[in-house]
């Protein structure tokens, strides 16, 4: 017997003249992007899961600038479902690790070469992320010269104020006799951790109830931290998993230098008041 057909009669199925599903997209765009330079079959993998989380980056910086925003207006609400949500895309990132190990030692090797100097450190939104949320190096910018529109983008994003910038901004304008210095400073420098600061917060969360907008407001940026560190030290572990303690194909010391970003934190005053509790 023969079976009936799923198209219904409402379906639309002539997109000659009409936005189709793949326009809307731009796929035709999006999957001509995999173009692997060697004919190992590994090559793809690698390629596929780095493109995926840059597409997931991207999301990330939306929603980090849509909090911001709504952060320099008193709109802290708002803001809260953007940094919950880049929480579950976080999750994404992490788990695309998962993927990339799938990669043996000697799959990897049979294309590494390709790479030339390329390296995921290279990437201008995971620097833009970084800036965001308050890593500020100016000397991170430098491999970005070449593209004059990213270079500007991350040079505007090193001398603008972070999140935990507007959120200790959002602090003071609640009524916290928070230090000047913290609100009136070069942004292009780091935060260094302020004792003042940590009291300011340590009474928010002795409080939470007659403080809550803050107080939720804190555990989320510690949310989004916790997660780009599980990012960060899933990564480590990919790459030393896949190519031991070799140099990475960008001239870093490659595991060594990844290591070194799971000691640095964002907002320390957040992480130093759990103690103090």
């Amino acid at each position: 017997m023969q079976e009936k057909s799923r198209v219904e009669s409402g379906m639309s199925l002539d997109f000659k003249d009409r936005m189709a599903y793949g326009d809307y997209l731009k796929l035709d765009a999006l999957l001509s992007a995999q173009k692997p330079l060697s004919d190992e079959p590994d090559e793809m993998l690698f390629i596929v899961v780095h493109h995926v989380q840059e597409l997931w980056l991207g999301l990330i910086i939306h929603e980090l600038e849509f909090a911001m925003r709504h952060l320099r207006e008193d709109k802290a609400g708002i803001a809260f479902k953007a940094l919950a949500r880049i929480s579950r895309i976080q999750e994404q990132l992490v788990a695309a690790w998962d993927v990339l190990s799938t990669l043996t030692p000697s799959d990897y090797m049979t294309f590494r070469d390709k790479l030339g100097q390329a390296s995921g450190f290279q990437s201008h939104q995971y620097r833009l992320v970084e800036l965001l949320l308050g890593a500020k190096d100016a000397r991170m910018l430098a491999p970005h010269r070449h593209k004059p529109e990213n270079f500007a983008r991350l040079d505007a994003a090193l001398h603008a104020p972070s999140i935990y910038d507007e959120a200790i901004a959002l602090v003071a304008r609640a009524g916290f006799a928070v230090p000047k210095d913290l609100l009136e400073r070069d942004f292009s420098k780091p935060h260094v951790f302020n004792d003042a600061l940590m009291q300011i917060w340590l009474q928010v969360y002795r409080e939470p109830e007659g403080n809550f907008e803050l107080y939720e407001l804190a555990e989320e940026l510690v949310d989004v931290e916790d997660h780009f560190q599980q990012w960060r030290f899933r990564h480590m572990k990919t790459v030393e998993r896949i190519i031991g303690h070799k140099k990475g194909t960008g001239g870093s010391s490659g595991v060594g230098f990844l290591k070194t970003a799971l000691d640095r934190t964002f907002f320390p005053e957040l992480w130093s008041l759990r103690t103090e509790l």
